[in-house]
Order: structure tokens, then sequence, then C-alpha cells
């Protein structure tokens, strides 16, 4: 268990996605103390990615984890710190942020939140009952328990496309089931989809239950034309339908419809001194290319507003 502690830092980054990672390698690169914490093991959505194959320079596709490594160590060898922790609060008293854990606590003249975006679910009946039951949102996780069998993906985006495609590789089929009678995912990861004869495509419907016993054996379907109900057998339900923002320890912040948190172009919120980056920003298009981006921008941000503090910025 670790040890009720203080240390101060010149930069805290929380979260250690692809944002979190990229702005702690700026900052330790550019000599401030840096820490990163994280409540897993660090990598976010990305590291869930079966093929990362559209980042810049990476060429052939590698495995997220294995791209999040990287991030990690490159990270590391600049001097920040990377703790797996849990941030309980983080409050401003006179100029300093303090960021609370369990069993710690740090100050730091800049912070920067990296905490990203969780999975919304679909709030039908059976949803809750079987996750973790044949119910997922991590098809890289839990794809290998359906080897051989019949699953269904619900979702339209870049995320579903890229899970069925990724769970083709594994299982018999992959029903794809989305609301709409279009996928709004980029046009070259969709029609990996529509191509792909081991997937079946239901537009215009969706899951309105999620059937089974002890573990899933079938889903409701629903035509959102005719209003047509429909069963379809399957042994998991993996559902990509968008992310809820982390901004829970941030409420005061100012934010979009969406609950997103409203940035300049150099990353600052409405409190000075505290940069975003990452999913948990609002912007208009989020790749992992879009966090390193923010990440980088956050810290050069974060530095600036330093200097500032120690009267130190260039004429």
């Amino acid at each position: 268990m670790e040890n009720s502690e203080k240390k101060e830092y010149d930069l805290i980054v929380i979260g250690a996605g692809p944002a979190g990672l990229a702005a702690a390698q700026y900052s330790a690169r550019a000599n401030l103390n840096t820490l990163v914490l994280d409540q897993g093991l660090g990598g976010g959505q990305a590291a869930n990615i079966f093929n990362l194959e559209n980042y810049p320079g990476v060429f052939p596709p590698v495995q997220g984890w294995q791209w999040i490594s990287t991030m990690k160590n490159q990270a590391e060898s600049f001097g920040a710190v990377i703790k797996q922790a849990s941030v309980s609060s983080v409050d401003k008293v006179d100029g300093r942020f303090i960021v609370k854990t369990h069993g710690a606590e740090y100050t730091s003249l800049t912070l920067i939140f990296a905490t990203g975006a969780e999975h919304r679910t679909l709030g039908v009946t059976g949803e809750k009952e079987f996750s973790g039951r044949g119910v997922s949102y991590r098809a890289t996780c839990d794809g290998p328990f359906f080897k051989n069998k019949d699953v269904v993906v619900v979702g339209g985006g870049d995320s579903a496309c890229d899970e069925a495609s990724y769970l083709s590789t594994l299982c018999s089929h992959v029903t794809v089931v989305h609301r709409k009678s279009q996928f709004r995912a980029q046009k070259a990861v969709a029609q990996r989809v529509l191509s792909n004869p081991k997937i079946t495509v239901r537009f215009n419907s969706l899951v309105t239950q999620i059937l089974g016993d002890k573990k899933v054996s079938s889903v409701e379907l629903t035509d959102t034309v005719t209003g047509e109900k429909s069963s379809l057998e399957t042994s998991a339900v993996f559902i990509f339908v968008g992310m809820t923002p982390q901004v829970s320890l941030f409420s005061n912040l100012k934010t979009d419809d969406a609950g997103y948190v409203v940035t300049d172009e150099d990353m600052a919120t409405s409190i000075p001194g505290l940069f975003a980056a990452g999913d948990v920003r609002s912007k208009s298009f989020r790749q992992i290319v879009t966090a390193c981006s923010d990440g980088a921008i956050a810290s050069h941000s974060a530095q600036n507003y330093i200097r500032l503090l120690k009267n130190e910025e260039y004429k």
C-alpha cells in the first residue's frame, strides 16, 4: 500500500493515454519535474487497438499496447515519473495545484488532465445484467473468449468498425447493428466491414434487449423504420456507441453541450495553469494523432505558464 507522502512537481499529468504520455515526454524533456498519475496501467483506449495502422510513421502496424509501452518508456527515459494511482481530488490553493490520491498528496505549479472518455452504454435490459458474461466494451480483451462463435457489434463509428474487423478474425460470424442507414466511420474503415464476407450489417436497427440465462444467448432487434422486432442468436454483444468524457474531478470547468471541456488553441481551460488534452477536450476530431498533438501543445503551454510565474518568460 502506498505510504502517505507529499511531493512537489513542476507539472502533474492526470491520465497516461496518448495525450498524457505525449505531454509527459515533452515536459520532462524540457527539464520540468513531471509526474503522471493513472488509475490503471495506462494507454487509455489506444492500448486496446488491435492494429494501429493510421499513426504517421508507424508502419507496419503494431498492437496498441506495444505502442503505448514504447511511449511510457520514452517519457520515463526523459525523466518523467509514472505512477499507478487513482486521483480522489484536485484543488488549487495559493496558486498551486493539490492533487490527492489514496495515501498520497502531490503539489504542482501546473496541471494537465488527459483523463479521456469511457464507453457509453445502451441502457437496455440485459446490458448490465450480462456485463462480463457476454456483454463487453473491449473486443481486444474479450474477443478471444468467443473464438468460432457468432457475435454482435453495436455501433457505426471508427471504433465499432475496427473492432468488428478484428472480431471477424476470431469469430465464426459478426453482425454489426447500427441505428442509422450508413456508417459514420471513415470511408476506408467502413469499407473493410462492408466487404468482409464474415460480417453482416443490419442498418436502421437497434438492440432493444439482451437476453440469456447465465450468459448472453440472443438479442432483440428493432427496425427503426418499420418498428418490427426480431430475434438474433449470439454469444456476445460488443458495444461501441460513443464515449462520455471523464470530467468528474473538474466539475467547475466550462464544457460544451456534450460535456467535453472547452479550451483555447493552447489547451488552456478556464482555470489558469490548468490545461486539458486528448479525448476529454471539446474538438471536432478524436484520433490518437490529435491526442498526441494536444499533449505536446499542453506541455508547451504549461512551460510558458511556469516561466511567467517565475518571471522567466522569453522577451
